[in-house]
C-alpha cells in the first residue's frame, strides 16, 4: 500500500474552522446529504459501492495538512483504490490543476471520500477528468480502437465535489463540459456523493453537464444499455444556490449513454443556454441525455426547481433513431418550470424515444 503526504500547500483548506475557496457555502459539509431522504429503491450489487478495505494509496499521514491538491493529482494518476487520512474533522481539498486518470494503470480507479472528503475546483478547475480516446492519457491496451475498448471503470464514492469548473476548455473530440467530472469512454459510478456549484460553458449547442459530462462515441459492445452509468444515493444542488449549471445539463450531460438513477436529488440546476441545439443550448435543467439506443432509467429519484431555457427543465432526453426508452418510476418531478418547448403532458420534460416515458408510481407536477 502507497502513502502519499506532502507538505502543506495551499491546495489544501481545512472544512472546518477556516474558510474554503470561493464557493456557494462557507463549509461544503453543511450542505444537504447524499441521496433522497424518502429513496427506497433497491441498489443492485452493480450500483453498490466499492469494496476499499485494501486500498492502493492512502492520501495522508492523519493530519490536515497532508491531504493536499497535489497528492490527490498523484494518486488518480497511479490508479487503483484510494482513500484518505485527513485526521478525524472534515476537509476540503482545492485543486489547482485536473486530476487526469491514465488508461493503463488498470481497470478500476476508486476514490473514496469516507464522507469527509470534498474536493474543490476552487472556481477554476474541472475537478477529475478520463478520456480513454485522449492519446496524453495513453490508449488502453487491448483489440480494437479507443472508442471500443472498454477503458477504465471509475467509481467515485462517499465523497463531495464542489466549485469544479469546465469554463474556457476547449470543446476539440467534445472534451468540454463536466465541470467536476468529464467520462469519456470506460464507465462511471457514482455512490453516495454531493455535487454542488459545478459549472462548464454556458453557451453551446452540445456541451453539457456541470457536475458531469460522460461519453460514449460509439453503439459498441459494451456500451450503451449493456454498460450504463450509475448514480446512486447522490446530490445534484439539493437547495437554492448550491445548484450546477452549464449550457445544457445542469447536472448530467450525456451522448450515448443509458443511466441508473436511483434514490438521488437533482435539484436547482440550470441549463442556462439558448437557443436549443440549434443555438447555443439551454436544454436539460438537470439532465441532458442524447443518443441512439440509450436507457434512461430514474427511480425513487427527487427532481425539483430545476430549470431550462429552452427544452426539458427537468430531463431532456433524446434519442435520435428512436430505440432508446426512458422510464420513472417511484420518483417526484415537481417545480421545473417550462422552457419553451417540452412534452405535452409531462411537465419538465422534453422526450423524443421509442415509446412515451414509462411513469409509475411517480408524481409529475408543475
Amino acid at each position: 500500500m502507497r502513502s502519499i503526504s506532502l507538505a502543506v500547500l495551499a491546495a489544501l483548506v481545512p472544512a472546518c474552522g477556516s474558510d474554503p475557496a470561493p464557493g456557494p457555502m462557507t463549509n461544503p459539509q453543511d450542505g444537504p446529504p447524499a441521496g433522497w431522504v424518502d429513496g427506497h429503491a433497491t441498489v443492485p450489487a452493480a450500483g453498490q459501492a466499492e469494496n476499499v478495505s485494501s486500498p492502493t494509496t492512502v492520501i495522508g499521514d492523519g493530519t490536515p495538512e497532508s491531504c493536499t491538491g497535489d497528492a490527490f493529482v498523484a494518486a488518480v494518476a497511479e490508479g487503483g483504490i484510494i482513500t484518505f487520512d485527513c485526521g478525524s474533522e472534515p476537509v476540503t481539498i482545492v485543486l489547482t490543476r485536473t486530476a487526469k486518470v491514465f488508461n493503463d494503470k488498470g481497470t478500476k480507479l476508486v476514490i473514496d471520500g469516507g464522507n469527509k472528503v470534498t474536493l474543490s475546483g476552487g472556481g477554476t478547475t474541472r475537478i477529475l477528468y478520463m478520456a480513454t480516446c485522449d492519446q496524453a492519457q495513453t490508449y488502453p491496451p487491448g483489440p480494437g480502437d479507443c472508442n471500443s475498448n472498454p477503458g477504465v471503470q471509475l467509481v467515485v464514492q462517499n465523497i463531495t465535489f464542489v466549485d469544479g469548473n469546465a469554463k474556457g476548455i476547449a470543446d476539440t473530440n467534445n472534451r468540454g463540459g463536466g465541470g467536476a467530472i468529464y467520462a469519456q469512454g470506460g464507465s462511471l459510478k457514482v455512490v453516495n456523493a454531493r455535487f454542488f456549484h459545478n459549472v462548464c460553458e454556458e453557451l453551446g449547442s452540445d456541451v453539457g453537464g456541470g457536475a458531469i459530462r460522460k461519453l460514449d462515441y460509439l453503439p459498441m459492445a459494451g456500451a450503451g444499455p449493456a454498460r450504463p452509468a450509475w448514480v446512486v444515493n447522490s446530490t445534484f444542488g439539493g437547495g437554492e444556490g448550491l445548484g450546477n449549471s452549464c449550457a445544457n445539463g445542469g447536472a448530467l450531460s450525456s451522448i450515448g449513454v443509458s443511466w441508473n438513477i436511483l434514490n438521488t436529488v437533482l435539484s436547482f440546476n440550470t441549463a442556462v443556454g439558448h437557443g436549443a441545439n440549434d443555438g447555443q443550448g439551454g436544454n436539460g435543467g438537470a439532465i441532458y441525455n442524447d443518443g441512439n439506443e440509450i436507457v434512461l432509467d430514474i427511480k425513487s429519484t427527487l427532481l425539483e426547481d430545476n430549470v431550462a431555457n429552452e427544452g426539458g427543465s427537468a430531463v431532456f432526453f433524446v434519442s435520435n433513431n428512436r430505440t432508446g426508452t426512458i422510464a420513472l418510476t417511484d420518483s417526484i418531478a415537481r417545480r421545473n418550470p417550462r422552457g419553451t418547448f417540452e412534452t405535452p403532458d409531462l411537465p419538465g420534460f422534453f422526450v423524443l424515444a421509442k415509446q412515451p416515458a414509462i411513469v409509475t408510481n411517480s408524481t409529475i407536477t408543475r
